[in-house]
């Protein structure tokens, strides 16, 4: 009698806890600046809410559709990404936000391209890393065409400008190429040419060695380069155990910048307390510790590295997100999966994770 599929329930009952603290957090950080900007305290409750239902609806498509499918879509996916990666650097399909283009609007609606790029980058690693399991020991074999993908993704990526997601490209092929067998040694001098080249990015833009200024010292200069960093510390200091409870934020009262986005979890700090928060790195910790699961008992080479590159991913983006927000790490305009308010991310997070469900469905049990 064949098994019955059924999906990892440690790993939805996360994800769905988590996108619906993202759907209450958001309101709770964001109401005060809606009512201010648009004159109505719900603008972007909303569009959180139709984000968050039509992601439902992607998660569940995910874990219909079997997994081995997006093996044969790797080739589409990759150049729809190259190709949107392009046209949002040429007016006027790109939105121009703020001095960058990241975006395509469409009336209410925006998309992220680099979102779907991260995710064609890790199907490509998978299928690549399956039909040619011997040759990521060798750097011009194996290495260097994942690192030239990698690359070119990242550097179209660089130009709109977006240094963050440049570097989450490169980091998930270098991590998910370590744990297919390549050589430290390779990978080691990797990073080593690599660092040269970031500090180069960074000192080019003004902007990132404010940034990097204000990580070293942000008292240094407390009402420019490190006013949003020191406005996160007195987020989460003031917190303390049990938070000053759900909506009595003061920081997001036009304090605090990007309250309802990039550090949402600043908010959760002050608004939860100690406990909240680690609350929160408890429920991503699940959802890491589940994919990874995943991807040790997926049935097949490809599913395996398809569920590790989806982990990595998620991994990557909240240790890099906290680390920001509690100052460990420079600012880097990087969401928090699940929780920040976004379209785009959103989307790509939960298609994501019923990829690592629909997986689940088939891992041994072992």
């Amino acid at each position: 009698m064949p098994r019955k599929l059924s999906p990892d329930p440690w790993l939805f009952g996360v994800v769905l806890a988590l996108v619906l603290l993202g759907v209450v957090m958001v309101y709770s950080a964001s109401a005060i600046i809606a009512a201010d900007r648009f004159g109505d305290p719900f603008f972007f409750l909303r569009k959180q809410f139709f984000w968050a239902l039509l992601g439902a609806g992607c998660l569940w498509g995910a874990m219909r559709l079997d997994y081995r499918t997006l093996e044969r879509l790797v080739v589409p996916l990759l150049a729809l990404s190259f190709v949107l990666l392009v046209l949002v650097l040429v007016p006027p399909f790109g939105q121009s936000i703020n001095g960058t283009r990241r975006w395509f609007r469409l009336g209410p609606l925006s998309f992220q391209p680099v979102e779907l790029a991260k995710l064609s980058l890790v199907l490509y690693l998978a299928a690549f890393l399956t039909r040619r399991p011997d040759a990521v020991r060798s750097f011009g074999q194996g290495l260097l065409p994942l690192l030239l993908m990698a690359g070119a993704m990242a550097g179209l990526t660089i130009l709109q400008p977006d240094l963050g997601n440049s570097l989450t490209l490169i980091i998930l092929a270098m991590a998910l190429a370590y744990l297919a067998g390549a050589r430290s040694g390779h990978l080691a001098a990797v990073v080593a040419v690599a660092l040269p080249v970031v500090a180069v990015l960074v000192a080019m833009k003004p902007y990132r060695w404010r940034r990097m200024v204000a990580f070293v010292s942000p008292w240094d200069d407390p009402q420019g380069s490190g006013f949003q960093i020191i406005q996160s510390f007195l987020a989460l200091g003031s917190g303390g155990w049990l938070g000053r409870g759900l909506g009595e934020s003061k920081q997001k009262l036009f304090y605090l910048p990007e309250p309802y986005t990039d550090f949402i979890f600043a908010i959760i700090g002050e608004e939860l307390g100690l406990v909240g928060g680690l609350g929160v790195i408890l429920l991503f910790a699940v959802v890491i510790w589940r994919g990874l699961r995943v991807g040790l008992r997926a049935p097949d080479a490809f599913g395996s590295y398809l569920a590790l590159g989806l982990t990595l991913m998620l991994a990557t983006q909240t240790l890099v997100n906290l680390g920001v927000v509690m100052g460990a790490l420079p600012t880097k305009g990087l969401p928090l999966p699940f929780l920040s308010f976004g379209g785009s991310a959103l989307l790509m997070t939960m298609f994501s994770a019923g990829v690592l469900l629909n997986i689940s469905q088939h891992a041994s049990a072992a």
